[in-house]
């Protein structure tokens, strides 16, 4: 599909540098009101996101930027306009997202694919960047905003097309090149040999490679890379709902294959707690003893479980759609059997599961806890890690979370604990033996 955007955008875009004069905006609640005849915008697109005619017919754009207006404009128009159709894949290709939230081990289980090979085009988090553009000034984003944006971005790159996620890269890259993708050096792919510039002296790039020196990241090289390989897979926390990525499960153009992992929200709120400032409420709580379950903390606790619930539940029917592309995963039988489950998932995907990925599994999965290096590490040890939030959650946060999330334990298989003498009782596991197939 080839996107196309008439003149009068452009007119438009003028008339706000004369209006204007290159100011510079910098920020998501500025809002330039441009009085214009409606542009006509693709239905259902990520542009919309940026340029979206309000009821009056009026044009507002709402970008996070501190470019020139007019520099940063262009740029994305030009980004969107050379979107091509790309060439039908190879009949054995397969592209695998990785579906979870923060806190539930995905780093981890995404290294599973970036340990592949040649064969495989690994990209860690690249919706990190729609995120950041879209987030409004109170921190939130619109959700059908965002969700048709994830999408878009999702569909082009699994299609090694980097133009759409580069108007989403602040500061803009320039000639196809930025030294701001976020954790470049999480994917293997974007610090080969084959995509690795020549290092100058002086050049500063904020995720850089830190397995050889590389210049800047060069899109161009990183797509020429990607159609290359045999299979491609991206890791995201970002997505809310499975229903919204639909339009990639019926693009002839792919073979998507999607992996929902899930962790105990007792657990995944117990990282958090650790790993994140904005969790300090919770801390709070937890020292008190007391959780108003009013507070918009809960609230959006609740929301979280209801939203993997209600994507897990879609996928387990096993809708016309998503029939034979979706496969759930608790991090909790990963963590216990790494091997075992990795292979599953792997045949799954329709992947040689290679010795390169099990020598990776081997090699970060028996480590002590001593070993581990904080919150962020890649290795773990299945007997250490997978409950050892049990001994640091209150038992009353627990009630919490199991109070607004009990749907979501029961379908994931969680057990509720009713005193804290169950909670912290080695003998008394919290995880049932379930397998998932559909509802």
């Amino acid at each position: 599909m080839r996107f196309k955007y008439s003149i009068p955008i452009v007119f438009v875009l003028a008339l706000v540098i004369i209006e204007k004069e290159n100011k510079i905006i910098s920020r998501v609640s500025d809002k330039l009101a441009l009085k214009q005849p409606p542009v006509a915008l693709p239905p259902d697109s990520a542009l919309q996101i940026l340029l979206r005619p309000n009821q009056n017919g009026s044009l507002h754009f709402y970008p996070r930027t501190s470019a020139p207006v007019f520099t940063l404009m262009k740029r994305r128009l030009e980004n969107y306009s050379s979107l091509q159709s790309p060439t039908k894949p190879k009949s054995k290709q397969k592209h695998i997202l990785l579906l979870a939230t923060t806190r539930t081990g995905s780093s981890f289980v995404g290294e599973f694919f970036n340990q592949q090979g040649d064969n495989m085009f690994y990209l860690f988090e690249p919706l990190w960047h729609v995120e950041k553009m879209l987030t409004l000034e109170g921190g939130g984003t619109n959700a059908t905003a965002s969700a048709k944006a994830y999408r878009d971005v999702l569909q082009q790159l699994f299609q090694c097309d980097f133009s759409l996620l580069e108007s989403f890269i602040e500061p803009p890259p320039v000639d196809h090149i930025t030294t701001n993708l976020f954790r470049r050096w999480s994917s293997s792919s974007l610090c080969a040999e084959s995509v690795c510039s020549p290092f100058v002296q002086g050049d500063f790039e904020k995720f850089h490679c830190k397995t050889r020196k590389c210049g800047p990241l060069n899109l161009t090289l990183a797509s020429q890379s990607c159609l290359q390989k045999d299979h491609r897979a991206i890791k995201s926390v970002r997505v809310r709902q499975l229903e919204t990525l639909r339009p990639l499960a019926e693009d002839p153009r792919l073979d998507v294959k999607f992996i929902q992992l899930v962790r105990d929200p007792r657990a995944v709120l117990a990282s958090r707690m650790v790993a994140f400032e904005k969790y300090k409420n919770w801390k709070e709580w937890a020292a008190q003893g007391n959780v108003p379950l009013d507070d918009d903390e809960v609230r959006k606790l609740k929301g979280n479980c209801d939203n993997i619930r209600m994507s897990a539940q879609i996928g387990l029917k096993q809708p016309k759609w998503l029939r034979g592309r979706y496969m759930l995963v608790r991090y909790e039988d990963i963590a216990r059997f790494p091997m075992r489950k990795a292979a599953e998932m792997y045949k799954f995907a329709g992947i040689p599961f290679t010795p390169q990925v099990k020598s990776w599994i081997a090699k970060n999965t028996q480590v002590s806890q001593k070993e581990t290096s904080g919150v962020y590490s890649l290795q773990r040890n299945s007997s250490e890690h997978v409950e050892k939030w049990r001994f640091n959650l209150p038992f009353k946060i627990a009630q919490v979370v199991q109070r607004v999330c009990r749907p979501t334990l029961k379908l994931f298989g969680y057990k509720v604990v009713n005193s804290e003498k169950m909670l912290t009782d080695r003998a008394i596991s919290l995880i049932e033996d379930k397998v998932f197939n559909s509802l």
